[in-house]
């Protein structure tokens, strides 16, 4: 695996290394329909929302995706639970998909990458290769999640519980802190737009912290109105990034339901 950039800030499960950057407050908030890429403002850090539910952090080329969990289907199976079991190509195809699109040097994956702690167990050996051609020539990092905390060291990459770069950490579950990016909660949002009504996927944020959509083709969602995003947020003076057919549409959260 290549070796780090200088400026990052990587916890890992037993020991760490570290690297620190500098540091800038700021908040934007936007209330507009924009198109197939927002830009949000985290903590003065200017990154791309894309389509397909990723953020890409140009100045540092990396791509950040959430929650895939992989082999959800085939975990659903072991219990009597039978659905198509496509999932995890479809998921590392979308994947696939985002990485051409932004070419990233680094990936973070925020935790649940995979549905259970044997899931990667039952990887299929054309999705093992999958995984290893998105790797090639970039630094990769697992953090670990609450579905996957104990990643084994024969996936490649890095696997880590948090990861800082200058105002930004990385972790799985939010706590709420400023400059902070997570996963977990699986944001979703339902808006009525020309007297339609829909639920979509979405980022929430409020310019000093965001919750990312789950990436994974069978994962569900929260509505941001639940509870759990008021221990985040403290307020609905947040903004909601929500993943439409063909854009996103940022929406204050007082807005949706």
């Amino acid at each position: 695996m290549p070796g780090l950039v200088p400026g990052i800030h990587v916890f890992f499960l037993c020991a760490a290394k570290t690297w620190m950057a500098g540091r800038g407050p700021a908040m934007t908030r936007t209330a507009i329909e924009i198109g197939r890429h927002s830009s949000l403002n985290i903590a003065g850090v200017q990154l791309i929302a894309d389509l397909s539910g990723a953020l890409f952090w140009q100045e540092q080329s990396l791509l950040v995706v959430s929650d895939l969990h992989l082999e959800k289907g085939s975990s659903f199976a072991t219990r009597g639970v039978l659905l198509p079991p496509y999932d995890t190509v479809a998921t590392l195809g979308r994947l696939a998909a985002v990485i051409a699109r932004h070419d990233p040097r680094m990936v973070i994956a925020l935790g649940d990458s995979f549905h259970d702690r044997d899931a990667h167990g039952r990887l299929s050996a054309p999705d093992r290769d999958t995984i290893a051609a998105l790797q090639a020539r970039r630094d990769w990092i697992w953090i670990s999640g609450n579905h996957d905390p104990a990643l084994p060291s024969d996936l490649g990459g890095v696997v880590a519980h948090e990861v800082a770069i200058g105002p930004i950490a990385f972790p799985h579950e939010p706590t709420g802190a400023a400059g902070e990016i997570a996963g977990h909660l699986h944001p979703k949002a339902r808006v009525t737009r020309r007297g339609r009504s829909m639920e979509r996927r979405c980022f929430a944020c409020d310019g000093a912290r965001a919750v990312m959509p789950a990436f994974g083709a069978y994962t569900g969602g929260l509505s941001i109105r639940d509870a759990a995003f008021s221990k985040i947020f403290q307020t609905l003076g947040f903004m909601v990034h929500v993943l439409g057919d063909t854009r996103l549409h940022s929406i204050a959260a007082s807005r949706c339901y």
